[in-house]
């Protein structure tokens, strides 16, 4: 599966330094501020957010990504969703979806406020779960001028519905049950409960998908375990927090974006396909419906010979100018 993987790649094409910025919730958001070398301060230059794939952080999947676009000439801005990494929250790994879209917005806060930035001119790279996190904030921020979107997952569809629609609605009210219980118990002080993310071991009677995020978050390829949490913990959002997914409806009224353009990127084997193929219908023109041949969904989080970096750089350099 990691054949062609390289989800730690550094460039010295680019230069990086950490930054740190507060939200409208007074949160500091933390990222990587990527720029090419050979670069005039003194101009400005279109910029790039990049978000992280859903219980990953900025070195899973989005610094790749940034330093890629980085080499191609733009300002590049890695983040830690809040909750996540090194950007603030409590309790970590809580699962705020109106929190995240704001992160973004505040990303577009920082950059446009920085000398060497064009704000006209600010476009999102979503991985996975950001790429609806993105598509939310866009819907209510203009300053988004283009949007791409990778092996997206609709994290709200996802939690309500399943891949293919395979939960039964007993089976979301008993989930959404569990939670609300779990909250008696941490509210009287009692131990905090995790769900979903990536499992921590595989066996015979694993599932592809297990196997295929195994692969990324479990293995030397991709795992990385942020300082002060525990590697247990990582990938998993917190049970009573996670049904707040219930009510997130990314796509409702994504045709509003338009005309700003639009481009969804994913594998043409990929389980999450369902979610870019839905965005894309609802989406107005202009729209753009990308499939990498023969690609899975965590194919495109690192492997570089897959991920379509010139499309990527062709998307932006025609829409940010």
């Amino acid at each position: 599966m990691s054949n062609g993987a390289n989800n730690f790649y550094q460039s010295d094409k680019v230069t990086v330094q950490k930054v740190t910025f507060k939200n409208q919730f007074t949160m500091n958001v933390t990222g990587n501020l990527f720029m090419p070398k050979a670069f005039d301060q003194n101009a400005k230059h279109p910029a790039i957010i990049v978000g992280h794939p859903m219980g990953a952080v900025k070195e899973q999947s989005a610094n790749l990504y940034a330093t890629k676009m980085a080499e191609q000439g733009f300002v590049t801005l890695a983040i830690d969703l809040s909750y996540w990494g090194e950007s603030e929250g409590q309790p970590r790994n809580l699962v705020s979806p109106d929190i995240y879209a704001e992160d973004f917005s505040a990303a577009v806060d920082y950059l446009g406020t920085q000398p060497f930035v064009d704000r006209a001119n600010i476009g999102v790279i979503g991985i996975c779960g950001s790429g609806s996190f993105a598509i939310s904030a866009a819907k209510i921020d203009p300053r988004l001028k283009a949007i791409a979107t990778v092996s997206m997952y609709d994290m709200g569809a996802a939690n309500r519905n399943a891949l293919n629609h395979s939960l039964t609605l007993e089976q979301r009210k008993q989930i959404i049950a569990d939670a609300a219980q779990q909250r008696y118990v941490e509210f009287t002080g009692g131990e905090t409960k995790y769900t979903s993310g990536t499992v921590h071991e595989i066996n015979d009677k694993s599932t592809p998908i297990e196997r295929e995020f195994f692969d990324f978050y479990r293995t030397p390829r991709g795992e990385f375990t942020p300082k002060g949490l525990s590697a247990e913990l990582t990938t998993h959002p917190t049970l009573t927090s996670n049904v707040k997914f219930m009510n997130f409806y990314p796509f409702n009224d994504i045709e509003t974006i338009s005309p700003r353009p639009m481009l969804f990127i994913a594998g043409e084997k990929a389980h999450s396909i369902e979610f870019s193929q839905d965005a894309y219908k609802r989406a107005a023109q202009p729209k753009e419906l990308y499939i990498v041949p023969d690609t899975g969904h965590v194919d495109l989080y690192d492997r570089v010979n897959l991920i379509p970096f010139d499309k990527l750089t062709t998307f932006f350099k025609t829409n940010l100018q």
